[in-house]
């Protein structure tokens, strides 16, 4: 990317206000205008309340983490866009205080320091990092049974490959086999035993086939929800539909479209005293961030984000492009929502371990369904295609019309101005940044 167009990037995005630092939370002084509506003042008490219960801080703790973490979100994606292929990946600390940006040009690190971040030079881009996994999800098929899954880790610049205790030879043998790059993975032993949450009774819940599994989110013409919860034309129950859309495994992802008389609506249940969340959009919060579910066994559960790009081994077979957490889930959880404050992230696939003794949990981001089926999220403010952004992911490009606002990975497909463009660099858009304006980001197919 040239100079020109990052010095005038770099402009249009402090003149958005994406240059306050992460880690600060300005406080008002004599003279200045009100504050600003900040994340945090369009989140429920409920969530608040049920970070506050799991994450072990107080609700003006929760509601100050919200706030920084919203604005981490907005310079990752930002940055995404303006470092292209020197991207390294971002992260937060445990207490969601500072955002680390990796990159792999140590001449980049005053651009992530302009934004409020703190830079991390590495030998590998999250471009090849995701390269480097895909060779091992080609290769799923192959995966030994003792390696439970795969992901890729921004904080150590590695692919991290589970393997269960005694296991790491065949581990090994299977990542040479792969063709990749043994620099660049890194082993750890796991106990994990993913598999899918099905077989719900009881809560808010929908039928199918004789199983029961948990709503995702309401988008137009019905919900979203997990894969392994039903194969396309599977009819379902409470409410009555019929799933129209399946990819399991592979993927964790599927859509039911419902019958007349049922009405989605924006909301989430949190299975307490009736209370209603209300989902606002679909920005996609950064690893390190808070997340909470829903879920009919388990109800609202509430940790942080680990690491994206998960791959996780069930006795079904892989699942791809999974997200990482520590809130918990149980069977009869899956399909369920996952939220960053009234952000929906998505929807619950399975894990290892319980409620009452921890693990490791994943969830299918909502972004790849309604991209993958042309969906639209609904909203409290009503569908908007511009606070819902898209993210790809490598070997999975999609498609759609160009949008601003959206995370785009190298290969992503899109029409703008009825011609079709293929992007070069991974990247979060920005409005001025269509593909005609920006050919250092785009090249026409």
């Amino acid at each position: 990317m040239n100079r020109k167009f990052t010095a005038a990037a770099l402009a249009a995005l402090t003149a958005a206000g994406l240059s306050t630092a992460i880690a600060m939370t300005p406080s008002a002084t004599a003279g200045q205008a009100a504050p600003a509506v900040t994340a945090a003042d369009s989140t429920s008490p409920e969530v608040l309340s049920a970070m506050s219960r799991d994450l072990k801080i107080t609700t003006e703790q929760a509601k100050q983490r919200l706030n920084r973490e919203y604005k981490a979100s907005k310079t990752e994606g930002a940055l995404r866009g303006t470092l292209g292929a020197n991207f390294g990946g971002a992260w937060l600390d445990a207490g969601a205080t500072t955002l680390t940006v990796a990159v792999t040009d140590a001449t980049k690190a005053d651009q992530v320091r302009g934004l409020g971040a703190v830079p991390k030079v590495v030998s590998r881009s999250q471009a090849q990092l995701d390269s480097a996994k895909s060779r091992l999800d080609d290769n799923a098929r192959k995966a030994p049974k003792s390696i439970p899954g795969w992901y890729v880790d921004v904080t150590t610049n590695a692919v991290v490959v589970l393997t269960k205790s005694g296991g790491q030879d065949a581990a090994t043998a299977w990542v040479k086999a792969s063709g990749l790059d043994a620099a660049a993975v890194r082993f750890e032993t796991s106990a994990e035993e993913p598999r899918p949450f099905i077989d719900v009774i009881g809560g808010n819940a929908y039928s199918f086939g004789g199983s029961r599994c948990s709503i995702g989110f309401s988008v137009e013409g019905g919900f979203v929800t997990a894969g392994h919860c039903g194969t396309a034309g599977t009819q379902t129950t409470n409410p009555s539909g019929s799933v129209a859309g399946s990819s399991f495994p592979g993927n964790d992802y599927g859509w039911v479209r419902v019958a007349a008389g049922n009405t989605p609506r924006p909301l989430v249940n949190r299975y307490s005293g009736g209370q209603n969340v209300s989902v606002a959009g679909s920005t996609e919060a950064a690893v390190g961030a808070s997340v909470c579910r829903s879920g009919s066994t388990t109800g609202w559960r509430c940790g942080t984000i680990q690491q994206k790009n998960s791959s996780v081994t069930y006795p079904q077979g892989t699942v791809t492009g999974l997200t990482r957490t520590s809130a918990c889930a149980e069977p009869g959880d899956s399909g369920g929502s996952w939220l960053a404050g009234d952000q929906a992230q998505g929807v619950t696939s399975g894990g290892s371990g319980n409620c009452s003794q921890g693990g490791t949990f994943y969830f299918q981001p909502v972004n790849e369904i309604l991209q993958v089926y042309s969906l639209r999220l609904l909203t409290s403010g009503g569908p908007n295609p511009t606070t819902n952004p898209t993210t790809t992911t490598p070997g999975n490009p999609g498609g759609g019309t160009w949008a601003a606002y959206t995370n785009y990975a190298v290969g992503a497909t899109v029409t703008y101005g009825g011609a079709s463009y293929r992007a070069i660099q991974g990247h979060y858009s920005l409005p001025g940044w269509e593909p005609p304006n920006v050919p250092s980001l785009w090249a026409r197919s």
